[in-house]
């Protein structure tokens, strides 16, 4: 799941498309921190921290996608590369 989420940060050109795969790579660190937990024996520990995680995964989130709303609005766009040449 995380190369899959690296390969879609490394490909993709829409900012929502973007923000889908920053989602799917905070979703793998969740579950790394949940195993590693369960690994350690301290498994409400990465329970909390998972949870921890997500709380904060959904407040980027909903920013990311109101940015990319915002810039569709104002410059017709999500293509990053368009987005890119703009100066100002």
């Amino acid at each position: 799941m995380l190369g899959i989420a690296l390969y879609g940060l490394l490909t993709l050109r829409n900012l929502l498309q973007i923000v889908v795969a920053l989602q799917l790579l905070v979703k793998a660190a969740v579950l790394a921190l949940v195993v590693a937990g369960k690994m350690s024996g301290q498994i409400n520990l990465g329970q909390s921290l998972a949870v921890t995680v997500i709380v904060a995964d959904t407040i980027v989130a909903v920013i990311g996608q109101a940015l990319a709303v915002q810039i569709k609005q104002r410059m017709c766009t999500l293509d990053v590369q368009a987005l890119s040449s703009l100066r100002g």
